[in-house]
């Protein structure tokens, strides 16, 4: 009786699951291997009622009491994404659930590693409290127990917000060095007899090979500290004097920047508006590593982040999780390419696309064809300026007709340190620098620009004094200098005949009223957000090169 009652479900089953439009499957008796049942974690597969039955040859396929649940076709493009395989979704009875449930009770308890450094907000208190400049740092190394010396050169790194963290064998000591605003620092000397403990537990942290030591190797770990996860990045790297050690610290706070205070001004602010709020086309940043791109795209994903916008990226590292957004993560020892793994992405229907960096040709190709075929791709290429970004298209192989209707427009961007407000004063800069400067401002036309420059023989500028808040630098945080280049008839033109040398097009622009990084970051200058040097710093010698 008890025979027939079960047939009877399935068969009920089994024609709900062809009402519903899905696909039916009886798990009782069917083998499923201890690897695929634990796809899904058996709590997650209890609460949703689901069951991963197959996961090989390209494919994922679930078994669900209920798939018409939203959560549970959530799981399986969770699952896609992960795994890089096409999904099934099948529809089971809740007997068939049951039984196929039983197996986790034979999976191997594993006890749950925490892959990463605990740092809770009072660690970090009790390491930071103590650090007001950078000798405090080195004093504090040399109260600090073996065992917490890592910790501690973490902590002083996130509280003076430090982007990396370079720990370098030399050979009598150990350097210990931050990246703070895209300067190295030298904070620390460590005796040469501590680098292979502190080494190891850095390899240790990030699950590198310890034994290795003559080749490169690159890792990563998680800080977890109160409301955020801090991604840290670690590479080695053989030396002469043993193994160079930088680690990256990817802090969430520093990429949540809204559009609008990105640093943009005037038309090219209004310009670049423009064009990212096209259903189509495409909009390149470019400049070298560190130069803020990653920033920049992110802040124009959250923009355009809507309920009825379908966006996904792909990338290479995800450095940082975006809601709403769909992000795919390249692997290229699994053949999963920027190039390929754009193909799959168009299956997805999106409507606007991130790609890390278009490296070659074949992605190039795709990615143009996208933008020309309703979607908004946004990328980066590693050029010098905007101007650079059409011919390194174009020697790439890229179809001048493909590129000139595709391409919406370029960002060229750095970055330049902040000058601390808690120290800030006027600066009386080189006569030399004062003459370039004013040449440099005279040449923006502030009619078609739309921005305000003051009188030219009556500039004044500022600097930072240092102080204990900015440890004496001057300096504090950083703000980008942007070159908007949007497509107009006149660049149209010129890709089609082959006219694009960067003088040619970085004419067109100037003379098309577009406002270069120099001309942006001496007005920045002008406002008191940097000084001149830090702009000549950065962007002098690109604005210039070429000019007539």
């Amino acid at each position: 009786m008890h025979q027939l009652n079960l047939g009877a479900l399935e068969k009920e089953t089994q024609a709900k699951a062809a009402g519903n439009g899905f696909p039916y499957i009886n798990l009782v008796g069917l083998p499923i291997s201890p690897e695929t049942i634990a796809v899904i974690d058996e709590n997650q597969s209890k609460q949703l009622q689901v069951i991963c039955f197959y996961n090989g040859d390209n494919t994922i396929k679930l078994g669900a009491v209920d798939p018409n649940n939203s959560a549970v076709a959530e799981l399986l493009r969770q699952l896609e994404e992960q795994y890089h395989n096409q999904g099934q979704l099948y529809m089971i009875s809740r007997n068939s659930f049951e039984q196929a449930y039983k197996l986790y009770a034979v999976l191997p308890k594993i006890t749950k590693v925490v892959a990463g450094l605990e740092l809770t907000e009072e660690d970090l208190n009790r390491f930071a409290a103590g650090i007001n400049n950078f000798k405090d740092i080195q004093e504090g190394i040399k109260k600090t127990s073996m065992t917490d010396l890592v910790t501690f050169i973490v902590a002083g790194a996130i509280k003076n917000n430090a982007s990396d963290i370079h720990v370098e064998a030399e050979e009598k000591e150990v350097k210990v060095r931050y990246r703070i605003d895209g300067i190295l620092h030298d904070v620390a000397i460590l005796d040469k007899k501590l680098w292979k403990r502190i080494i190891s537990r850095f390899k240790l942290l990030s699950h590198l090979k310890i034994n290795i030591t003559n080749k490169p190797q690159d890792g990563r770990f998680t800080i977890f500290i109160k409301n955020q996860k801090v991604e840290v990045r670690v590479s080695t790297l053989p030396t002469s004097y043993g193994e160079s050690l930088v680690t990256r610290l990817l802090m969430p706070a520093s990429l949540n920047l809204p559009f609008e205070e990105l640093g943009m001004r005037g038309k090219a602010y209004l310009d670049l508006l423009t064009e990212i709020e096209k259903p189509n086309g495409m909009i390149i940043t470019t400049g070298p590593t560190g130069s803020g791109k990653t920033t920049t795209l992110y802040s124009i994903l959250k923009r355009l982040n809507k309920p009825e916008t379908k966006i996904i990226t792909l990338e290479d590292p995800i450095e940082y999780h975006l809601d709403g957004i769909a992000q795919s993560q390249i692997e290229p020892e699994k053949k999963y390419t920027f190039a390929n793994g754009l193909r799959n992405i168009l299956r997805q229907d999106p409507d606007i696309i991130m790609i890390g960096e278009i490296r070659d040709l074949e992605t190039a190709e795709i990615a143009l064809n996208a933008a020309l075929t309703g979607h908004l791709v946004l990328s980066t290429l590693h050029t010098n300026d905007a101007a650079g970004a059409i011919p390194r298209f174009l020697a790439m192989g890229a179809k001048p007709f493909l590129l000139s209707p595709a391409l919406n427009a370029v960002i060229g961007q750095r970055l330049v340190r902040r000058i601390c407000l808690e120290c800030k004063q006027v600066d009386k800069i080189d006569p030399k620098n004062l003459e370039k400067a004013k040449a440099i401002l005279g040449k923006i036309n502030t009619t078609v620009n739309k921005v305000k420059v003051p009188d030219l023989n009556k500039l004044k500028f500022y600097k930072g004094g240092g102080c204990e808040e900015c440890q004496g630098i001057g300096f504090k945080g950083r703000i980008g200098i942007f070159e908007i280049m949007p497509m107009n008839k006149e660049l149209e033109s010129s890709i089609l005949t082959g006219n694009v040398s960067e003088y040619i097009i970085r004419d067109i622009n100037q003379k098309n009223g577009m406002l270069t990084m120099v001309q942006d970051g001496l007005l920045k200058a002008i406002d008191g957000v940097t000084t001149v040097d830090e702009v000549f710093r950065v962007a002098y010698d690109i604005s210039t090169k070429g000019s007539r």
